[in-house]
């Protein structure tokens, strides 16, 4: 837990670093549009991948082994009075939207590495409907320009973050 935006992201870079636990590796993410430091996680000098998040105080982390595929992780909190009042209806497509789509499509959109670059309402959420919803449910995501889909599973986080996390299959350039 962290109190704020650089604190947070302290705490998700030591804690990548502890989970790894090989020194040598260099963190980075710069996003690919803009430069800013909000892309996607880079790590060199690991055999792993790895997606942040945070919600409220929270950073939430996710790593894969590389040969596994591209990581993606999503927190969000279960309640947030802004988000709420707005809704999301409309936000994933036509109708409306939960903060558990959200963070579903978000996973997704992380382990794809093209992240808020693809269209969030065009991304097709399949499984983890109904009474498979929530920590433990597993579901997979269709996203614009992949042939394959995206797995991913919805986790357990701290009280009130929703949490879901995505594995890509890297897609080689002729595919």
């Amino acid at each position: 837990m962290a109190a704020d935006r650089d604190s947070r992201r302290e705490t998700a870079w030591r804690l990548l670093r502890d989970l790894i636990g090989q020194s040598g590796i260099r963190l980075s993410n710069r996003c690919p549009r803009c430069g800013g430091d909000h892309g996607p996680v880079e790590l060199e000098g690991a055999a792993v991948t790895a997606s942040v998040s945070y919600a409220a105080e929270w950073a939430v982390v996710a790593l894969a082994p590389a040969e596994a595929g591209s990581v993606g992780v999503d927190a969000e909190p279960e309640v947030d009075t802004r988000r709420d009042r707005a809704g999301l209806d409309g936000v994933l497509g036509a109708g409306s939207a939960s903060a558990r789509d959200w963070v579903r499509v978000e996973a997704a959109l992380k382990a794809d590495r093209r992240g808020l670059r693809i269209e969030p309402g065009a991304v097709h959420i399949l499984g983890g409907t109904g009474t498979d919803q929530g920590a433990g449910a597993s579901w997979r995501a269709r996203v614009p320009g992949r042939a394959d889909a995206v797995l991913g599973w919805d986790l357990t986080g701290p009280p009130g973050i929703l949490v879901s996390a995505a594995l890509a299959r890297i897609e080689s350039a002729d595919a």
